[in-house]
């Protein structure tokens, strides 16, 4: 798989039949090892290991309601109240970082309604704080570290 401009995780990569498996520890199980499967491992490890994320407050393609509609994120990060804080929208190496990326993490936002939104190709990251009351979006240089993350959303 390609190199990532994020740090190189440990992953279990097995191989079942003629495809690669990958082994996922929030879902606790191997899943297949596609190209955008590739960078949300690598940035679940960069959230865990390097943004001090709780393993156990990441959720992988959680369900989410949009109008009628049932979408998945690739990632939501939650607070330790269990409300979400985080939206990461993984697309895979060769797939550009645009503004339909950043509208399909946004719809998610509007039933999770979270401060940040986060879209990578795992080469390329875009993270932003959004301020439901005023509506202003912030582009920042990097996820904020956990503890961040929870204080901007409870204050």
């Amino acid at each position: 798989m390609q190199t990532l401009n994020l740090p190189e995780p440990v992953l279990r990569i097995r191989n079942k039949g003629f495809k690669k498996e990958v082994f996922d520890s929030v879902r606790r199980r191997f899943v297949a090892l596609t190209p955008e499967e590739w960078v949300r491992q690598h940035f679940i490890h960069y959230l865990v290991e390097l943004r001090n994320v709780p393993l156990s407050l990441i959720a992988v393609e959680a369900p989410v309601r949009y109008n009628s509609l049932k979408k998945r994120g690739d990632i939501v990060v939650y607070g330790k109240d269990g409300s979400p804080c985080l939206i990461v929208e993984c697309k895979a190496p060769k797939v550009a970082v645009t503004q339909a990326v950043f509208d399909q993490a946004a719809m998610y936002n509007v039933s999770l309604k979270v401060p940040y939104l986060a879209v990578t190709n795992g080469m390329e990251h875009f993270a932003c704080y959004i301020d439901h009351g005023t509506g202003k979006i912030l582009f920042l240089k990097e996820i904020p570290m956990f503890e961040d993350l929870v204080k901007r959303e409870n204050s």
